[in-house]
């Protein structure tokens, strides 16, 4: 039974999606079968897995909706082992509907349980704030990973999030954990960062991953091609810290997995 993973941040511009889908990449590079869930109306994983998300395609939503069975909504992207249920611009009416639907909180959870024996690991990129698609997100999931930019804003914003974890698991997802904290954007040459970097450590302690993803133009530039960093330019500073936080994660799940060498294009 594979293992749900929601990537969730209210602070829009932390590098949720740009993890999202370089770490699936990675993972399902590493010998692991992947899906990736859209669950933000902007689409931006889905285009940045090369879907074009202003076709006419099947997306979340309409199984949301309950007009196409979501084994029809998955999509193969271009790279082994990893799936996508795209999102389009359809989603944001899904907010609306999902307020008059009997447990409004857990149609996602449902939807998603059909899925769960066909993959090793089911990762959503959460929309950035904290309505009921992202409710859903976290009621589904096992874990909530949080990418957090090394500024002071970010930092602010945790607080709220945290207290929506807590909300969740008190009342819809009792199992609910934080599979870990990960430093993005992250500029070595200021002492601020290094400030704010200790300061995220104190708090969440061990949650925290090791490897921290620096500011990286490569990463930047990757998604309008379509492209996970791995196959854009996997000799960059940033490609390097995804497979190095790819492996960090696998390591923690206690999973076994294909070792694969730097600099290599997959």
């Amino acid at each position: 039974m594979g293992k749900i993973i929601a990537f969730a941040n209210q602070k829009g511009g932390v590098g949720k999606t740009t993890t999202c889908i370089n770490l699936s990449a990675y993972i399902a590079a590493m010998g692991k079968k992947v899906l990736v869930v859209d669950m933000d109306p902007q689409g931006n994983a889905t285009s940045g897995l090369g879907i074009d998300k202003n076709a006419d395609i099947n997306s979340l939503y309409d199984s949301i909706a309950g007009d196409v069975a979501i084994e029809d909504v998955v999509k193969r992207t271009a790279f082994p082992r990893l799936d996508i249920i795209p999102a389009t611009v359809d989603l944001a009416g899904a907010e609306i509907e999902l307020v008059q639907m009997n447990n409004r909180e857990k149609v996602v959870k449902e939807v998603l349980s059909k899925l769960k024996d066909s993959y090793d690991f089911i990762t959503i990129d959460c929309p950035p704030s904290l309505g009921l698609l992202t409710v859903n997100a976290l009621t589904a999931c096992d874990t909530v990973a949080i990418p957090i930019q090394c500024e002071f804003f970010p930092l602010e914003g945790l607080a709220q999030l945290m207290n929506t974890i807590k909300l969740v698991k008190k009342h819809l997802n009792p199992d609910i954990d934080i599979e870990g904290v990960i430093l993005t954007m992250k500029d070595s040459r200021s002492n601020f960062v290094s400030e704010v970097s200790q300061e995220i450590r104190r708090y969440f302690g061990k949650k925290v991953y090791e490897t921290a993803i620096p500011r990286n133009i490569r990463l930047a530039e990757a998604p309008s091609h379509g492209l996970p960093i791995l196959k854009y330019d996997p000799k960059s500073k940033g490609a390097i810290a995804y497979l190095e936080l790819a492996e960090e994660v696998l390591d923690r799940c206690k999973i076994s997995y294909n070792k694969i060498t730097k600099f290599t294009k997959i």
